[in-house]
């Protein structure tokens, strides 16, 4: 019965301080309200890339997830080749890489795991690599 009526007057209260009992003034944010929302929100970065041709034809998108641990191929398409592999690599020729497995694919939407901490910074790079003939099919750009 009291959080009845604590919410009947605190209603009351609330409608009687507007004119039109609604208030349609933004609301105050001070410098610490901020300060305290910033440090509340963690900072998560996002990697994604559009991928580009090299040697052949190889067009979609690759995106991170917020965890870093899944990086998804979206509206992916690339030729056929012998053996094709996805990399992280610091540059375009792999040189070093990290090998998340076989194509899944050539045409469609493909998830690979991600291995724990990759600084992506460093690996940056996310290539079709055809292992028989050591060739870039394409690559994305992580930013």
């Amino acid at each position: 019965m009291k959080i009845k009526f604590l919410l009947i007057l605190t209603l009351s209260v609330i409608v009687s301080c507007t004119s039109s009992g609604r208030d349609d003034s933004p609301p105050v944010v001070n410098e610490d309200d901020t300060n305290e929302m910033e440090m509340m929100m963690e900072v998560v970065d996002l990697y994604e890339g559009d991928f580009i041709s090299v040697a052949h034809p190889t067009s979609g998108k690759a995106i991170v997830n917020e965890e870093h641990t899944n990086i998804s191929f979206k509206n992916f398409k690339t030729d056929d080749g012998p053996l094709l592999e996805v990399y992280l690599a610091t540059d375009t020729s792999a040189s070093n890489y990290i090998t998340l497995g076989v194509l899944q694919g050539i045409e469609g939407d493909f998830d690979y795991t991600l291995p724990e901490n990759v600084d992506f910074d460093t690996y940056k790079f996310v290539i079709i690599w055809c292992v028989d003939f050591s060739v870039n099919f394409g690559h994305a750009i992580l930013e």
